[in-house]
C-alpha cells in the first residue's frame, strides 16, 4: 500500500503540471523563444505563469510543511544542499542556453512527446543522454 501511496502524488502532479502547461501554451516553443526575445517580439506570458506558480509555491508551501509527511507519501524529500556553487551557477547557465535555443525544457517536452514531433523526440532522447552522462559521471568520481 505505501508504494501506491508513493506512486498517486507524482501521478497526480505531473497530470495537472501537464494540463497546465498545455493550457498556457507553455508546450509552444516559439512562446517560450518569445519569452525570451526581450529585445525583440517580447511575448510577456510566460511571466505571468510563473507569477502564478510562485503565488502558488508561496502560499501553499507554509501549509504543506507543517505536516509531518505529505499526502502521498510517507516523508518529505527536500534539497540537502542549500549553497550555490560554481556547478550550479554554471549548470543553470548551460540549462538557460539550451532553453533559449529549443524552446524547449524537460516538463514541456515530455509533455509535447504526445504530438510525435520528430524535434521533440530529439531534445527528449538528448535530455536522456545529458541525465545518463551525468549519472555516469558521479559513478566514476565514486569508484575513484
Amino acid at each position: 500500500m505505501k508504494q501506491i501511496k508513493t506512486l498517486i502524488g507524482p501521478f497526480l502532479g505531473g497530470g495537472i503540471f501537464s494540463c497546465g502547461l498545455s493550457l498556457s501554451g507553455m508546450t509552444n516553443p516559439q512562446k517560450i523563444s518569445g519569452f525570451l526575445d526581450v529585445f525583440g517580439a517580447w511575448d510577456p506570458t510566460l511571466l505571468v505563469v510563473m507569477s502564478g506558480a510562485l503565488i502558488a509555491h508561496i502560499v501553499l508551501n507554509k501549509f504543506i510543511l507543517k505536516r509531518q509527511a505529505p499526502l502521498f507519501d510517507i516523508q518529505f524529500h527536500m534539497p540537502a544542499k542549500k549553497d550555490i556553487d560554481t556547478r550550479l551557477i554554471l549548470g543553470s547557465f548551460i540549462f538557460g542556453i539550451g532553453w533559449a535555443i529549443s524552446g524547449l525544457c524537460p516538463g514541456p517536452a515530455v509533455t509535447t512527446l504526445v504530438t510525435g514531433s520528430s524535434y521533440v523526440f530529439l531534445f527528449f532522447v538528448a535530455m536522456i543522454a545529458g541525465m545518463f552522462l551525468v549519472k555516469l559521471e558521479a559513478q566514476l568520481k565514486k569508484n575513484l
